[in-house]
């Protein structure tokens, strides 16, 4: 079986030249073909001989594939579809591009369904069928069509980055190094439910920017919608991000999607400033999308604007999140891998 070469970094693609006898430089002009210029045939990277093109021909490939499905929205927003082959099956992801005045943003999924549990998501219901490889992750951000315009990247798709953490971390190196994209890490935030000991990880060997989901401050209200309350608390959650400095350029964000009449009268927002106390955070209300099988609703505007100023009347810095591409199914919790294209 042929080496997928699309992903690796520049020492794993010079551990490759070594062994297969190419000049170490090689590897360095592959980074350059692959995520400079975006080339994806051995026999266009033409400062490459004949004798090593026609070698990585037998030997590799650079695994990149297009969307096999596109959704646009209303709004602008669209969704991708992208098959991706997991021990033999083949399943199929969404990716969501959120086009705005001032940026354009990419959402990544990094696995196909979910473990977490948590019981408002879709992504969450169906199942859990396998975690993303680095190379598989990359493709959803130099595959779409508007790849070269991106501004920013967040992991906020299918799947929980912290439970795939090896697979994101080898994406963000590939996306900030000079030999990948060289983009800066503040153009990328990265989510979790607060995987606490992975987290820590991203916090020590990452900049890039964290956005947790919160979504109650209790946490028995929290464990009723989020099974992972019980192995890795908030409290100790919000306790690792502390120890942190959030005054530079890194920021912390807490995704709090707003039910009505189950999290967001003014004691939830009473015990979300409590339990934020002198953490430097912005947190983002977010209207829940309503889907089958889901027996909550969102809270009402005039619900939502009261909370956001109670937070921010109490020091805590609140936006509410507009609300992208609802009518295709790609707003916040609504990625399922599905799409005309796809059948499971």
């Amino acid at each position: 079986m042929k080496k997928d070469l699309f992903g690796l970094s520049l020492t794993e693609l010079q551990a490759l030249c070594a062994e297969e006898g190419f000049p170490r430089f090689t590897a360095k002009q592959l980074c350059d073909w692959m995520y400079a210029k975006r080339v994806c045939d051995f026999d266009a990277m033409t400062n490459l001989s004949l004798k090593i093109r026609a070698r990585l021909n037998e030997i590799a490939v650079v695994g990149r594939c297009d969307a096999v499905d596109c959704q646009t929205s209303v709004d602008g927003t669209k969704k991708y579809l992208f098959p991706v082959t997991i021990d033999g099956k083949e399943h199929y992801i969404e990716t969501v591009f959120i086009p705005a005045d001032d940026r354009a943003t990419l959402c990544v999924s990094c696995q196909v369904g979910c473990r977490m549990g948590c019981c408002f998501c879709v992504t969450g219901k169906q199942g859990f069928h396998g975690s993303l490889t680095t190379s598989q992750i990359l493709n959803q951000i130099f595959s779409v069509p508007d790849s070269e315009i991106l501004s920013n990247v967040v992991f906020m798709g299918m799947g929980e980055p912290m439970d795939n953490y090896e697979a994101i971390k080898s994406t963000l190196e590939v996306i900030t190094s000079e030999w990948g994209l060289g983009w800066s890490p503040h153009r990328l935030t990265v989510s979790t439910v607060g995987i606490t000991p992975v987290l820590r990880r991203l916090l020590d060997e990452t900049q890039c920017h964290v956005a947790v989901s919160l979504h109650n401050a209790f946490p028995k209200e929290r464990l009723a919608i989020m099974p992972m309350e019980k192995a890795y608390p908030i409290a100790d959650t919000i306790a690792l991000l502390s120890r942190y400095d959030w005054r530079g350029h890194r920021r912390i964000s807490f995704e709090y999607t707003m039910f009505k009449g189950f999290n967001d009268d003014m004691a939830h927002a009473a015990e979300l400033v409590k339990l934020l106390k002198g953490l430097r955070c912005r947190v983002n209300l977010i209207r829940f999308h309503s889907s089958p099988g889901v027996p909550y609703q969102s809270s009402d505007e005039r619900t939502m604007v009261a909370f956001r100023d109670y937070l921010d009347s109490h020091g805590v810095t609140c936006t509410i999140r507009a609300s992208r591409g609802e009518d295709i199914m790609a707003a916040c919790g609504l990625l399922a891998g599905k799409g005309k294209s796809a059948s499971q």
